[in-house]
């Protein structure tokens, strides 16, 4: 059963359940007032319609009802009359179709015509009639004068019209009040329904489209309730699986991609090793000379696709998080200050002035000394592959933030196209797109660095102008404590 059959029968159930308790709250009240069952059909009859009297109207009534049992005759008597008359009650006196005293003159003319006529039973002694506009209820008392003359006695008491007209439509009253309630309970069973029903098909029409494996649609909730954070769960897992299936998408792409450089990285010196190898076996190189540079050629050759082949083993490694890092607390002012010490010799010897700013007072920070080394090595391979003025400086830098240690290696080479800046640090790019090993080299150098930097819980970026040069600033977070500290974390 569906759940908008649910809530339709809930509602129709709602509804007999209410008519049903609203019976048995009127028969009970009935019952309660009446003490009588039978008496509860009557209970809109006019003969059966209970109009108390006040006291002075009971006073006054039975004043006027004992001088008609007794002696009618002092019912003529004007002066009597106005003794028992009182302002709150008007009294009427009738003789034979004739009017023998009304306390208020003003209403003489329309009492003959609205006061009801002789009834020597006295069954209906009690209503309500209108006067002027006005409702009146009267209690009466017909007799006999003694010349055999009909004649009536009626105490009047004006009420509220709106009380005597409620008591008139009272039925018709009580059914536009059951129709209101209808309408009310059939509008707000609408109003849940909808708020319930309406989530659950755009959940259900969500769930379709993920099945046919279309995720470029949104499911939005305006409420808080438990459909609504059920809508935003979905609509969160409906964003979690469309990244999924990107990052997969990317994954595989980049996994094509990594295929294609590493088969054209390794063929083209392999292609080259080939070429000077058949011109060995061909008698190409039939002079000591020309011997001696194709196997410099093949050396070199196989020592790049050696090089190649480490770092992409190293990279994979990484990646892979095969690769375990003793974390431990360096200092950086010393650190950098032996390993630009050890280095300056071979840049010097290619014409490359590197240079060393301290931060003047040791820098303390977590990081893995070799990881670090083979860092600060790529940084420098990189920046001297890109050098292109006759003077030629790579300036490694050293200072201090809040929570981090801030390494900056900045070169006055050729700069990085800003379209090409944040690309630099993926796996096999290269600025150059054709690739060229005399203009960049295996396109993962960068790339391992950030990799190390990220498993030392730091960070790594770029700032580059073109002709101007590029700096590479790495963060490394700040050990907890000064001085030498041996204790190491592993990450395995």
């Amino acid at each position: 059963m569906s759940i908008k059959t649910r809530f339709l029968l809930s509602y129709v159930g709602v509804i007999m359940i209410a008519i049903t308790l609203l019976l048995v709250a009127i028969f009970l009240f009935a019952f309660a007032i009446t003490g009588d069952i039978k008496a509860i059909e009557h209970f809109y009859k006019k003969s059966y319609v209970q109009k108390p009297l006040t006291t002075i109207e009971e006073n006054a009534f039975l004043d006027l009802k004992l001088l008609a049992k007794n002696n009618p005759q002092q019912l003529l008597d004007i002066e009597q009359l106005q003794n028992i008359s009182t302002p709150s009650i008007e009294i009427v006196v009738r003789k034979d179709h004739q009017l023998v005293y009304a306390s208020q003159k003003d209403h003489q003319r329309v009492l003959l015509k609205s006061l009801p006529g002789f009834e020597a039973t006295n069954i209906n002694s009690r209503d309500t009639i209108m006067i002027n506009q006005a409702f009146y209820t009267y209690v009466k008392f017909d007799f006999y004068f003694p010349d055999q003359t009909e004649g009536s006695i009626f105490v009047l008491r004006e009420v509220s019209s709106r009380a005597e007209v409620t008591r008139e439509l009272l039925p018709i009253l009580l059914g536009i009040l059951f129709v209101l309630f209808m309408m009310i309970i059939g509008l707000l069973n609408y109003l849940v329904s909808r708020s319930i029903i309406n989530p659950l098909s755009a959940l259900k029409e969500g769930a379709q489209r993920i099945k046919s494996g279309d995720l470029n649609f949104e499911i939005t909730s305006h409420s808080n309730d438990e459909i609504g954070q059920l809508n935003r769960s979905f609509e969160e897992m409906r964003i979690k699986l469309k990244e999924s299936i990107q990052l997969q998408l990317q994954y595989e792409e980049n996994r094509k991609e990594l295929l294609s450089n590493i088969s054209h990285d390794l063929k083209t010196p392999m292609t080259s090793i080939i070429g000077y190898v058949e011109g060995i076996k061909d008698g190409v190189a039939n002079t000591e000379e020309k011997m001696d540079k194709y196997l410099t050629t093949i050396y070199t050759k196989a020592k790049d696709m050696d090089v190649l082949i480490d770092e992409l083993f190293l990279f994979s490694k990484l990646d892979l998080k095969k690769i375990p890092f003793q974390i431990e607390s360096v200092n950086l002012q010393q650190y950098i200050h032996d390993y630009v010490e050890d280095a300056s010799f071979d840049f010097i010897a290619r014409d490359i002035h590197l240079q060393y700013i301290s931060a003047g007072s040791p820098l303390y920070a977590m990081a893995d000394l070799d990881k670090l080394r083979r860092v600060l090595t790529n940084l420098l391979s990189n920046s001297e592959k890109y050098m292109d003025k006759p003077y030629k400086q790579i300036i490694i830098s050293l200072h201090e933030r809040a929570e981090d240690v801030v390494i900056q290696v900045t070169d006055n080479g050729a700069g990085i196209d800003p379209a090409a800046l944040p690309y630099i640090f993926d796996r096999f790019y290269r600025a150059e797109p054709s690739r060229n090993s005399q203009t960049g080299g295996s396109g993962l150098g960068l790339a391992i660095a950030k990799q190390i930097v990220v498993e030392m819980n730091g960070d790594i970026w770029a700032e580059s102008e073109l002709t101007k040069g590029t700096s590479i600033v790495m963060l490394l977070k700040k050990a907890e404590e000064k001085g030498n500290n041996h204790e190491k974390n592993t990450i395995n």
